[in-house]
């Protein structure tokens, strides 16, 4: 696995892979990570196609999936303490 692009946000890190034909964007916030999986061989302009699918409208429910994240698990550790 080789790193393609990394773009640097305040609100998270996004890390661009390439693997087996595939690009992976990864999402990272804290100790928590979404992991996101697109064929290169559907995307038209390569790695270009990906920055494009990566649109602010995206990236903030990624951010809102985080919060989620977080309170699930933050609900699921308090009921086993």
């Amino acid at each position: 696995m080789r790193i393609i692009a990394e773009l640097p946000r305040p609100d998270c890190k996004i890390t661009i892979f390439s693997l087996n034909m595939k690009f992976i964007v990864k999402f990272e916030k804290g100790s928590f990570e979404q992991t996101y999986k697109l064929s290169e061989l559907d995307t038209i302009d390569g790695v270009n196609s990906v920055f494009e699918i990566l649109d602010e409208e995206f990236i903030s429910t990624v951010i809102a999936r985080f919060d989620e994240m977080k309170s699930n698990f933050q609900s699921a550790y308090q009921r086993h303490e």
